[in-house]
């Protein structure tokens, strides 16, 4: 089992897109906790409303749909037992240090 290279470099993409972009959607979202509405569906409007209208929030998740779209398109050619794992193992690596790069605390060190 190998992977192409075309295959390789996709997949690295796409994980780069998925995982680069959580923290960015962490910070995007921040304040969605204080919209407050006293029904559900309008809560359900409301939030929906403040994410789609916060530019910090719709340009990382448009980017990390293309990563999506990137791993459908993908997934035609490369193994699925390959591709899975190296998408996701390699999604959290550049979490991790994006997160770390922002100033997030990831945990996992002594204080």
């Amino acid at each position: 089992m190998s992977l192409p290279v075309r295959d390789l470099c996709s997949l690295v993409l796409v994980s780069f897109l998925w995982g680069a972009t959580n923290p960015f959607l962490r910070k995007g979202a921040e304040g969605l906790e204080r919209v407050k509405e006293e029904r559900s569906i309008r809560q359900l409007l409301s939030e929906a409303r403040f994410l789609i209208s916060n530019w910090r929030y719709v340009v990382p998740f448009l980017m990390n749909q293309c990563g999506s779209v990137g791993f459908y398109l993908t997934l035609a050619s490369a193994e699925l037992s390959l591709a899975v794992p190296l998408c996701n193992s390699l999604a959290l690596v550049f979490t991790v240090v994006t997160g770390t790069f922002l100033g997030e605390d990831i945990g996992g060190r002594g204080k």
